[in-house]
């Protein structure tokens, strides 16, 4: 009878042991990628997919790692929280390394240089970006939400009381309320920005630089071993220009 319950034990244990193996195996199998969709050429839809130098860094690092890639489409201002829940693996939206978000999440090695700049009408009396600066002023500016467009705006020029910041989901609301007359100027990404200036007559971008930035891959402070095998296939992809040819292949497009 004892020989027959250990037996029983062993069989059980085993049993135990393969379904765990199998349900580990395949919660590894994909990778999910947190985005917002509305920052070309970095990530945008294009016949039904997500698209840009992002989603295409990503498939390359998912299939170096022998990982299925999923996006998940969501607002810029859920991507840390979706990250920080386990809902997503890792957020990549053209995302700048900053001390506020280092606070809440890590990041990978950066794999992008951004600039924020300003666009404004042609004709506008903001001609320089040290025109947001006059004593006196009072301008609106469009940023999208959450991203650092906002949060440089929000202390460089709403703290310091040069005017108020009008803030949206998406780059392409900030740019249409500029075309309106709504605000003044946005303050956005380079790339995004030379996108839709091409695509709205009358727009301009000043030839200074608002800032200068990191992008890079952002990850949930307790999941650094998936921070580490994603960032170290990324410094492959780096190292053998990978990278730098798929930015190449958007950037110098536009």
């Amino acid at each position: 009878m004892k020989t027959l319950k250990r037996a029983l034990i062993v069989v059980l244990a085993l049993a135990m042991l393969l379904t765990l193996a199998a349900c580990g195996g395949a919660s590894k199998k994909t990778l999910t990628m947190a985005t917002n969709a509305e920052f070309p050429p970095y990530e945008f839809h294009e016949d039904g997919k997500i698209v840009g130098i992002d989603a295409e860094i990503a498939a390359a690092i998912a299939e170096k790692l022998g990982l299925e890639l999923v996006i998940e489409d969501m607002d810029f201002t859920a991507i840390l929280s979706a990250v920080q829940s386990g809902k997503a693996d890792m957020g990549m939206a053209g995302m700048t390394v900053s001390e506020e978000r280092l606070q809440s999440v890590d990041f990978s090695t950066s794999y992008a240089t951004g600039i924020q700049v300003v666009i404004v009408p042609e004709g506008s009396p903001i001609t320089t970006v040290d025109d947001l600066f006059v004593e006196g002023s009072a301008w609106k500016v469009g940023v999208q939400e959450s991203t650092t467009g906002d949060i440089y705006a929000s202390g460089d020029i709403e703290e310091a009381g040069y005017g108020t910041i009008e803030r949206y989901n998406k780059g392409a609301d900030a740019v249409q309320s500029l075309i309106t007359g709504k605000i003044d100027c946005v303050i956005i990404d380079n790339e995004p920005a030379k996108a839709f200036v091409a695509a709205n007559e009358g727009l301009v971008i000043l030839d200074t630089e608002y800032a200068i930035e990191d992008y890079a891959i952002c990850f949930a402070k307790n999941n650094s071993a998936l921070r580490d095998k994603v960032d170290g296939a990324l410094k492959e992809l780096i190292a053998d220009g990978t990278v730098q040819n798929i930015i190449d292949k958007y950037i110098s497009a536009n």
